[in-house]
């Protein structure tokens, strides 16, 4: 594929901003391992070897009968030291590097929980005597896909809102002004204590409750960015041989909006990071047991005596939010007219 004149240009700029393409690399690459965490941080072998024949743990779910005939056709518990003896006398089995699922419960502490960092536990245990280091991964994934999906949607609902509003005008963009304005001051927080006491909020349905309100966040910037292209002279010209509305909107305007929107979807992204974060903190996000780091957060404050949940806590988000702000520091110099690459 040929990149056009202005597509090199913006890269060249984007890889001159060292900070933020050192950036991008490192997100990246944590944000690819975080996606195979049940292969790096999990209760469950990846492989095993036993009597001839070969099994997956990591992918299916096996009885303990299978290894067998003293046990019993429920679900293996791998950490179980007759389990585990019956299948090293006649095979082997692969562990992942973190042999602790985000739920798991870490049995033979050295010390009651939270117990503190040790070989076993590189990050320690929680108050439930979880492995934080396995809680981390599993939250980072969680965290980062959330923030995409939320980040995603949002966004396009917003481009699509700023747009109509900005290409049309009129009345429309005054009565859809009114509704932002009384939209935006709904007391999100409070609607959310109410959704919470009736139900129990997941993943979906924090992500629907959360899109209600931030699809307004790049409105306004689309619909300036519509306001002023819209007389320009190609747009007009497009009109003026039947170009549809929509192709004018599609083809024409929306390219030179982008432009600007692109530069706040990093910000947006770590804005919906955050978000989580603190919802969860508050006990106001997803279910409890669920791998977040605002939980994490919480059991920092609430164990003032463990201070490696806040420690490490404060690190994965500040280092996460620090690669996403540079990350969005370097597109918005790659989308800026002004700026020259070296």
């Amino acid at each position: 594929m040929t990149l056009t004149p202005i597509t090199r240009r913006r890269l060249a700029i984007f890889r001159a901003n060292r900070r933020g393409y050192v950036s991008l690399w490192i997100f990246g690459v944590l944000f690819v391992l975080s996606l195979f965490a049940e292969f790096i941080a999990n209760d469950r072998p990846l492989l095993i070897r036993y009597d001839g024949h070969w099994f997956v743990p990591v992918l299916t779910d096996y009885a303990e009968d299978a290894f067998g005939p003293d046990f019993l056709p429920t679900d293996a518990d791998y950490s179980d030291p007759d389990l585990a003896r019956a299948i090293n006398a006649k095979g082997w089995m692969l562990w992942p590097a973190i042999p602790y699922a985000y739920n798991g419960v870490v049995k033979n502490l050295p010390a009651p929980a939270p117990a503190p960092p040790s070989w076993n536990n590189l990050l320690g245990t929680d108050d439930q005597a979880r492995d934080v280091a396995a809680r981390v991964i599993y939250g980072f994934r969680l965290s980062v896909l959330f923030g995409f999906t939320l980040t995603a949607i949002s966004s396009a609902f917003g481009v699509a809102a700023g747009a109509v509003q900005g290409y049309y005008g009129g009345l429309l963009d005054l009565f859809f002004q009114r509704f932002i304005e009384i939209w935006s001051g709904m007391p999100q927080l409070y609607l959310l204590i109410i959704l919470g006491s009736i139900i129990t909020p997941s993943f979906w349905i924090l992500l629907v409750f959360l899109l209600l309100f931030s699809w307004m966040n790049l409105t306004g910037v689309v619909r300036a960015e519509f306001l002023r292209g819209r007389n320009l002279d190609y747009v007009r010209a497009a009109k003026a041989l039947g170009v549809s509305d929509t192709a004018v909107m599609w083809r024409h305007v929306l390219p030179n909006a982008m432009v600007a929107t692109l530069t706040f979807l990093p910000f947006t992204l770590s804005g919906s990071v955050t978000l989580l974060a603190s919802l969860d903190f508050l006990g106001f996000g997803l279910p409890p047991g669920s791998p977040s780091l605002g939980e994490l957060v919480a059991q920092g404050k609430n164990n003032l005596t463990a201070p490696w949940l806040g420690i490490t806590a404060f690190f994965v988000l500040g280092a996460l939010l620090t690669l996403l702000i540079f990350i969005g520091e370097a597109v918005r110099d790659a989308f800026d007219p002004r700026r020259l690459p070296r």
